[in-house]
Order: C-alpha cells, then structure tokens, then sequence
C-alpha cells in the first residue's frame, strides 16, 4: 500500500516487476524466489523475506533448503547453477563487494547474455524493493509458516 501512495511510481515498479517475473522468464521461477528471498535477508526486510520465501516454497522448493538458505555456502543443498547466482546476488547486494570479471565469467558458464540481464534486473529490483520497505519498517505479514528466526533475516 505505500507504494501506492505515489500512483505514477507504483505503476513503474509494478510493470517493472511484471517484466521481471514473468512466466517466460530465461531464469526459471523457483531460482528467481531463491534470489530475492537472499537479497531481503541481507537487506534486513522481515516483509520481503516473509512473502518470497512463501512464494519460493510455493515453486516447489523445501522448507529445508529455505532454512539454509542464508548459509547456502557451507550447505550441500544448493546446485552449481543456484550457488552462482547466489554469489552474484550477494556481490551485487553488498556494498562492499563488486561483480569482477573472474565473477561474472563464473556466472556466464551458466547463463547466457539475456539470462545474465533478467538476473541482474531481478537482483537490482529486489535490492530496491527490500530496501524500500525496510525502510519504512514493514512487518512480517505471517505468510510464511516458517518463522522467521529459523530463516535468518538478521544474517548480514
């Protein structure tokens, strides 16, 4: 509801949105919620994290592998194509890293060029999207039914 209280920015995001998650999608839905469920939890949104864990849970994706997902790195539960986009997801959400060229020939041993873009486009949509409602201290609305404590908002 808050972004509506500006209806020309509303409109933008939400088309903006609808471009990025679409069924036609060159990243397939459940890496896309396993991408934005990482970026909220580094970005701190109770909100973001609640409904896109929901949402990636709702793509087929276990209740287990969500709960480990903010330490994907030392879980054998995530493929090599899901561990590099969570590294690209991470170096593009925190500040302090950078996507460098070693990085980024990783990530295209797995995406091709226009996949590479929807991933970018998505990582830097859930950055502004999480951010924005961190912000403004947007609770948890109960979606998920895993709570949040085992799902580790506060990781970063």
């Amino acid at each position: 509801m808050l972004w509506a209280r500006s209806p020309s920015v509303f409109i933008g995001v939400a088309l903006l949105y609808g471009a990025i998650n679409r069924k036609r999608s060159r990243i397939d839905a459940a890496l896309r919620s396993l991408v934005t469920v990482r970026v909220s939890q580094i970005n701190h949104c109770e909100f973001c994290v609640d409904i896109n864990a929901t949402t990636l849970m709702k793509r087929g994706v276990s209740e287990e592998k969500v709960q480990h997902l903010s330490g994907w790195q030392d879980s054998n539960m995530f493929d090599a194509r899901e561990r590099i986009a969570l590294e690209l997801t991470e170096a593009i959400t925190y500040s302090d890293r950078e996507v460098d060229q070693s990085l980024m020939g990783k990530v295209k041993e797995h995406f091709d060029d226009d996949a590479v873009a929807e991933l970018c486009g998505l990582i830097a949509f859930q950055n502004m999207s999480s951010k924005y409602n961190a912000a403004l201290d947007i609770p948890s609305q109960g979606f998920c039914q895993i709570p949040l404590n085992k799902l580790s908002v506060d990781d970063a």
